[in-house]
This record gives structure tokens, C-alpha cells and sequence, in this order.
């Protein structure tokens, strides 16, 4: 039997949650009642998800602001705040990717994934936590480069992990105060801006990937959107600190080579 999701008058705050993976968790939570505030870089983007988000008929705010900047992020907080009172769930999914040999990978090259990966949750969760109502549902979006290593990650590999590291530690810490934190994993995820860009250029539309995932297919924003409700609804009030792969088993099989090298395990990390 299908679950039921209902968030009338919950809060909810998607970072990144103007494209992709990330607008998907957005919609479908406006879609069932909630009310949603949305933020990224790019303002162009900030007023086309709010005007899409509006035509649920829900209540929808958007913030033009960057991750790596904690001012900024506390400024949205507040916002919404000011609006709405406590968030109820919070989702934290800005990230940044792009394929580089370890060797020929700069400073800034390295230094702009992890800012934005890692520090920018970090400034997400931490800018939130005094904003969240008791039992909040807080959720990262991490990779399988967290554990997988990958050839030409170096720089994703690390700020996953550390998105790993950091969803369990919160767990731990906030659990006392009723918030449950969790992180999920997406798969090869089709339709984004990510699977475009790192896909083989035989194979755009991914049927080799799909062929090598142990369920046969790519997976769809849809399939991450519904587990960030059910890990934001009553059925998942005991989970906290798990890190959960939405990836059809495919980070299991990650060591096939046509994987590795096309770095398709990575493209739901661009959001």
C-alpha cells in the first residue's frame, strides 16, 4: 500500500532547491500541503522555482544565497523565521561537481567542491539548528563517492565523506532535543543537470549505466523526493543518523569499470 504523505502546515527549507534533484524534493512536499522556502546562487533561478512551486497553491518563499557564505544562510533562516515560525524539515543539498585527475587538480579546484559540498552543509545545518521546531527532520544529500572511491573525484570523494561523518555526529548531538538527522545517497539519477554532463558522450541517455545498475534502470527525482517525505513523516520517527542509498543497489556494483570511469555514480551530486 502506498503511504499517504500530508504536510499541511509544516515548514519546510530545500538549499539547492531551485534545479534538479532538489526542486523535485521541493515540489512534492508543496504538492502535499507544506509550506516551502527555497534558496541558491542564482536569483534567476530562485523566482522560476518560486513561480513553479506556486502553482501548488502552497505557501512559497525564495532566497537568492550562497552555501559557502554562513551570513548569508543565517539570513534565510531568519526569513523564513520571521514568516512562518520553526522549520519543520530542513534539506541541505547544494553541491558542486566536475570530473579532474587528482594530478591536474588545483587548490581551488579541490577547495571549491569541499566549500561548497562540505562547509556549505555544515553552514546549512548549523545556521538552522536554532530555527528547527522539536522533532525536526533534517536530511543532507550526500554521494556514493563518501565511500566508493572514484577515479577523478578526489575532491567529491572527500566532502561526501565528510557529509557522512557529519549527518552521524549531529545525529548523536541533536538527537536529545527530538531532531533526527539523516543523509541520502543518490544513484545514477536521470533528467539532471549532473547526468547530462558526466555521462559518456556515446551513451547520453544512460542505457549502458542502466544496464549495469542491478535494477535496470536509471533512477528518477521522484525516487529521491519520496524517501526525503518518508524520512520526514511520522513512519520514519526512529531513524536518525542513517546515511541511505537510493541507488538501486547500484553502489554495490560500483566496481564495474564502466561505472568507475564514467563517474556515473556521480551525477545526482550536481543539484
Amino acid at each position: 500500500m502506498d503511504i499517504q504523505f500530508d504536510f499541511s502546515g509544516k515548514t519546510v527549507v530545500v538549499f539547492g532547491g531551485t534545479t534538479g534533484i532538489n526542486l523535485s524534493i521541493a515540489e512534492a512536499f508543496a504538492q502535499r500541503g507544506a509550506d516551502v522556502a527555497v534558496s541558491s546562487r542564482r536569483q534567476d533561478n530562485v523566482d522560476a522555482a518560486v513561480e513553479r512551486l506556486g502553482k501548488h497553491g502552497g505557501k512559497v518563499l525564495g532566497y537568492a544565497a550562497d552555501v559557502r557564505d554562513m551570513e548569508a544562510v543565517a539570513g534565510v533562516f531568519e526569513a523564513v523565521r520571521s514568516e512562518w515560525g520553526p522549520v519543520d524539515v530542513l534539506v541541505s543539498g547544494a553541491a558542486g561537481n566536475f570530473l579532474a585527475e587528482a594530478n591536474g587538480l588545483s587548490s581551488n579546484g579541490f577547495k571549491v567542491v569541499v566549500d561548497i559540498d562540505l562547509n556549505g552543509t555544515f553552514h546549512v545545518l548549523r545556521a538552522g539548528f536554532e530555527h528547527l521546531s522539536p522533532g525536526a527532520s533534517v536530511i543532507s544529500l550526500t554521494a556514493p563517492q563518501a565511500v566508493i572511491p572514484m577515479r577523478y573525484q578526489a575532491h567529491v570523494c572527500a566532502a561526501k565523506a565528510g557529509v557522512d561523518q557529519l549527518t552521524r555526529v549531529l545525529a548523536l548531538e541533536w538527537g536529545a532535543r527530538g531532531i533526527r538527522v539523516n543523509a541520502i545517497s543518490p544513484g545514477a539519477i536521470a533528467d539532471t543537470e549532473g547526468f547530462t554532463r558526466l555521462s559518456p558522450p556515446d551513451d547520453p541517455e544512460g542505457k549502458r549505466i542502466a544496464r549495469n545498475v542491478p535494477l535496470r534502470r536509471l533512477g528518477t527525482k521522484d525516487d529521491i523526493a519520496s524517501l526525503a517525505m518518508f524520512l520526514s513523516s511520522s513512519a520514519a520517527s526512529y531513524i536518525s543518523g542513517a546515511v541511505i542509498p537510493c541507488d538501486g543497489a547500484g553502489a554495490l556494483d560500483a566496481i564495474k569499470p564502466v561505472l568507475e570511469t564514467a563517474g556515473a555514480l556521480a551525477v545526482g551530486s550536481e543539484r
